[in-house]
């Protein structure tokens, strides 16, 4: 806005120059210096009070323009000034589009009552715009939309920074602390497609926060304590005799607890003995000690199998982990005066919310509430963490608003210091776009959803012969590439918010944005040297010393695409949303497939097929796309294989 304040400037200068001639004037006027002949008194006067008049009227003017704040000043206060830059959607409005101008004249007009064009505002914003290695040319267009166009051989070298360094992350600063709360099965439970989400999810962003440069915590947060465990030790005691030294499988675990439920709500004096086996937990009696670790070890061992078959890495750390902790918990709310008594039980009211937390029920057991708010407390205080992502469904929002709004009014954190973020999500559906179950209305096993992503992974890659051009371990390998690429792609390729329907059909083809057809595409760009005998080494030697040639448009086009990669991990750090990931890496591929269907990375002798050409600086395009297909299936844990 510097042009803006030149110009008042030089009114002031304009209007200072004419007061001082005016008041020479008045002067001369006095001693009839202005005069060559005497005139009349009364002509003189006349004149005199005129000159007078303008005088004041301009020296008024002159206060009020000193006084006015400069619009540069205006745009400084206005705290948060919009900085909306986004690539150009059509290669006439170049590669990328500043449209902040629009939003600081809005900005300008409501805060300062200020109206400015706002083409005045980006003309001012390309004026002084310092000169940088980036940008060939910014021009204006209609309103004021901002048309930047990058430099040719920016955009190369930013390439062979690749090649030769590696995919690099976004430079954020300092490092911090993570803490990912994700997964969260029940013990004695098997896990179910309802646990699916969750855990693609919650790995991922972890893996995105490593990447990165963070510290990750990656938590499960089990469900290990609580009433259904004096329960299910009860009913086992009558069932199952042995409960002490072996625990029963997963899915007679599952069976006996539905039988100990059902009996709870019966039976009185079965209620009563499942409370007593409660207090014995609590209490740490060993019997019913060790009984429970075996329910907990015969949970995890089925638990892992998931996690190894999708390559998941978590740290247990269930609800009975902050059991010590949930007394401290309750004193500190009652010695801070936030705790009221309500038919026995103790609840906190938090802001913005109708529904208080309860702490404490009227039996004087404590509850999820006590859990979570004992869960947070130590993530924030003994795990020091910076921010603390909970990755669970959407169904859990107002309890985790009350949670981080209790933990606020506590002074536990300060959201503008610390971030702590629910991360929710849809369920899962199935093709008739009701809740994803069995035939028979069961829940759908988590381990047979695999066990039959596997099995149609493998029908489709017989359906294609591969199983006639690649060895066993190969076969093996795409088998499993795609069976689990496919399940956590078309996860994260929804938007977490929405609901989503599970077709194996839909996830399996090999057209349109699945991973299946990204996984050939990937599979089909690193084919391309190994068919031209280029390995590894010569790559490596072209990259130092082969410049990348950008002239034809879809040469350019790819190289801008890969270099947008970092703009896209800090748009999902700042939002969580992973589909936008998953829309780039499908935006890259088909970008690649448009330059090599222009642009011969190899040339043959259409008759023998000998290679009479390699078009290097191609082949280094086709090197650096692989590169950052590759970082972005590892940051949703799709693992590629070489062969297809």
């Amino acid at each position: 806005m510097e042009g803006l304040v030149a110009q008042c400037s030089t009114r002031l200068l304009q209007q200072e120059k004419e007061i001082k001639f005016l008041t020479e004037e008045i002067d001369r006027l006095k001693n009839f210096g202005c005069i060559g002949v005497s005139p009349s008194l009364e002509q003189l006067r006349e004149e005199n009070s005129k000159l007078k008049y303008r005088l004041k009227v301009l020296q008024k003017s002159l206060q009020a323009e000193r006084n006015r704040p400069t619009k540069r000043v205006l745009i400084q206060n206005l705290g948060s000034p919009p900085l909306i830059v986004t690539p150009s959607q059509q290669p006439k409005f170049g590669d990328y589009q500043c449209n902040s101008a629009m939003g600081l004249s809005k900005m300008l007009l409501k805060t300062q009552e200020q109206k400015v064009n706002p083409r005045e505002i980006a003309e001012n914003i390309t004026r002084h715009l310092p000169d940088n290695e980036y940008i060939e040319k910014v021009e204006i267009a209609g309103p004021g939309f901002i048309n930047v166009h990058l430099r040719k051989d920016f955009v190369s070298k930013q390439l062979t920074k690749l090649l030769l360094n590696g995919v690099q992350p976004p430079a954020l600063g300092e490092r911090k602390k993570v803490v990912v709360d994700f997964s969260s099965p029940n013990i004695a439970k098997e896990m179910h497609v309802g646990h699916l989400r969750s855990t693609i999810i919650g790995e991922s962003m972890c893996r995105l926060f490593e990447f990165v440069g963070y510290d990750v915590l990656r938590l499960n947060h089990v469900g290990d304590w609580g009433t259904q465990f004096g329960m299910l030790i009860a009913h086992l005691q009558d069932k199952f005799p042995d409960y002490i030294t072996v625990s029963p499988p997963i899915g007679d675990l599952q069976a006996f607890y539905k039988e100990s439920k059902k009996r709870f709500d019966t039976e009185e004096e079965f209620k009563k003995r499942a409370y007593q086996c409660v207090v014995q937990l609590q209490s740490k009696m060993p019997d019913i000690t060790k009984a429970w670790n075996l329910i907990c070890d015969v949970s995890r061992r089925e638990f892992q199998k998931i996690y190894d078959a999708l390559d998941i890495s978590l740290i247990e750390r269930g609800e009975s982990f902050y059991q010590d902790r949930m007394t401290d918990i309750v004193k500190e709310f009652e010695e801070k005066g936030f705790v009221q008594v309500d038919d026995g039980r103790k609840i906190v009211f938090v802001p913005e919310s109708s529904v208080p937390l309860t702490i404490v029920k009227s039996d004087g057991g404590y509850t999820y509430d006590t859990s979570d708010l004992a869960a947070i407390k130590q993530r924030l205080m003994e795990e020091k963490a910076d921010i603390i992502i909970y990755v669970v469904d959407s169904g859990q929002a107002v309890h985790f608003q009350a949670i981080f709004a209790a933990a606020q009014m506590i002074g536990w954190y300060d959201p503008k210091v610390t971030r702590v973020s629910h991360a929710g999500f849809g369920v899962v559906l199935g093709e008739d776009k009701k809740k994803f179950k069995t035939r028979s209305g069961d829940t759908v096993r988590l381990i047979d959803l695999l066990e039959e992503g596997l099995k149609r992974s493998m029908d489709k890659l017989k359906e294609k012969e591969r199983d006639k051009v690649l060895t066993p371990e190969e076969l093996k390998a795409a088998q499993t590439s795609v069976a689990f690429g496919c399940i956590r792609y078309a996860d994260l390729s929804h938007n977490r918010m929405n609901d989503y329907i599970f077709s194996f059909d839909k996830m399996l083809d090999d057209r349109g944005n699945t991973a299946a057809y990204l996984l050939y595409a990937f599979t089909r760009i690193r084919s391309i040297a190994r068919l031209a005998n280029i390995d590894e080494e010569m790559l490596q030697k072209a990259a130092k010393e082969t410049k990348i040639i950008l002239d034809h448009e879809k040469e350019w086009k790819l190289g801008r695409c890969i270099l947008r990669f970092p703009e896209i991990l800090q748009k999902i750090l700042d939002d969580l949303f992973l589909h936008t990931l998953c829309d780039y890496i499908y935006e890259l591929a088909t970008t690649f497939t448009e330059f090599y269907d222009s642009c011969y990375c190899v040339e043959k002798d259409r008759q023998t097929g000998k290679i009479l050409k390699v078009n290097m600086w191609r082949m280094l395009l086709c090197e650096a796309t692989a590169a950052i297909m590759a970082k972005g299936f590892d940051i949703l844990g799709i693992k590629p294989v070489q062969k297809m």
